[in-house]
């Protein structure tokens, strides 16, 4: 039986009894916050292995969780949850750190598949053999999750890095959105590709300086160029 604990995050009640009945028949332990501020003292305390986020909290919403767990360095892994199909919270979300979002109302079953994945792709992360990835001046080393351009570090963030790793090991490929998504995240987000725009745009800034680019196929997707 899996012994990662996940965290839900939510106001309401029913919301948290729906995902504890399927979290826990799917072998997790479960625990549960009401508010932001409840949040972040249980992951603090009981470190999660998995928090998912309600967007719309009381006394700090979503996106301030978010926004502090990461400027603190905490990488627990994060899906969040929007009540609103608007691009903007979803954008928004995964630009302050968030793995995966979904817009209520959702499928628990789907949010139990979200969960999986992202902890699948976790450990595989840990049990990675070292080795590295090198594209002109930018060096990826996956055992240590580093990447740096010109001696310099690259801070990216856990997708940020999959992303960049997946064009890295095959420059002047052309992935579509949908084989990035694939590939990067290890689960079909649904056509929901904005997900691999946003960050793309995000990597592109942090490579800025590097001889190295992350070049636009109009009508197909993206590729690296050195």
């Amino acid at each position: 039986m899996s012994k990662e604990l996940i965290l839900i995050v939510d106001d309401e009640t029913s919301i948290i009894e729906l995902v504890r009945v399927y979290v826990e028949q799917n072998g997790y332990r479960f625990i549960s916050a009401k508010d932001g501020v409840s949040a972040i003292q249980k992951i603090h305390n009981e470190s999660p292995s998995l928090v998912v986020l309600d967007v719309m909290l009381p006394e700090m919403d979503g996106f301030e969780v978010c926004k502090k767990l990461r400027s603190e360095g905490n990488q627990v892994p994060i899906i969040m949850l929007t009540a609103r199909d608007d691009d903007i919270d979803k954008i928004i979300g995964l630009e302050l750190g968030a793995d995966d979002y979904m817009t209520k109302p959702f499928n628990p079953r789907e949010l139990v598949a979200r969960i999986k994945a992202v902890l699948r792709r976790e450990v595989y992360l840990v049990q990675k053999e070292q080795q590295i990835l090198q594209a002109g001046e930018l060096i990826l080393d996956l055992a240590r999750r580093e990447a740096k351009c010109s001696g310099k570090t690259i801070d990216l963030r856990t997708q940020e890095f999959e992303v960049l790793k997946v064009l890295t090991e095959h420059p002047g490929w052309v992935f579509s959105r949908e084989k990035l998504l694939s590939l990067a995240w290890g689960f079909d987000f649904y056509g929901q590709t904005r997900t691999v725009d946003v960050h793309v745009a995000q990597i592109r800034r942090k490579l800025k300086g590097c001889k190295v680019d992350i070049e636009t196929v109009t009508g197909i997707g993206y590729k690296l160029v050195v």
